[in-house]
């Protein structure tokens, strides 16, 4: 068995995976996830003990026609204007639920920027950077990932643009 299925089947994920094959610093939080709660950056906050600030969601959202994930602070909400400019399209939208999940390889509420399917190009909310740390999910609802923007925009070949409202 591969390293990379060792780790899933000792209960990684596949964000988890790249974390480790990347030889990246990072803290992993788990917290008992209540599928009734009206948000699940918040919940993950609140249960973390953080401010919302400092978690960030990974939304899915389709410029021009190439799915392109959005990394921004569950606090606020993503400017779909503003991502469409931070990779030079003319419009973007949000993608089409199932569509990020298949191109993921992640569900709704526990999509990961991190060791997606296919690799999206990322752009991640300039917000992080005034951060040593953000908290991203792991790949699961009730799992987030604890690291560095720097580290998150490396691994991810993210841009960094204005791309979340408060």
């Amino acid at each position: 068995m591969s390293k990379k299925k060792q780790s899933q089947a000792a209960g990684g994920t596949p964000a988890t995976v790249a974390l480790a094959a990347a030889g990246t610093a990072y803290t992993l939080h788990s917290y008992a996830h209540d599928p009734a709660a009206p948000s699940y950056g918040e919940e993950a906050a609140e249960a973390l003990g953080v401010t919302p600030d400092r978690v960030f969601k990974t939304l899915v959202a389709d410029v021009d026609g190439t799915l392109t994930v959005a990394v921004v602070p569950v606090a606020g909400s993503l400017d779909l204007k503003a991502l469409a400019s931070a990779v030079h399209g003319k419009r973007a939208t949000m993608a089409d639920p199932a569509a990020a999940e298949r191109t993921t390889g992640y569900v709704l509420g526990g999509i990961s920027p991190l060791g997606q399917r296919r690799k999206l190009r990322t752009v991640l909310d300039e917000s992080a950077a005034a951060h040593p740390t953000i908290c991203i999910s792991a790949g699961r609802r009730g799992l987030e990932v604890e690291l560095s923007p720097a580290d998150l925009a490396t691994l991810t070949s993210a841009v960094l643009a204005p791309i979340g409202r408060t």
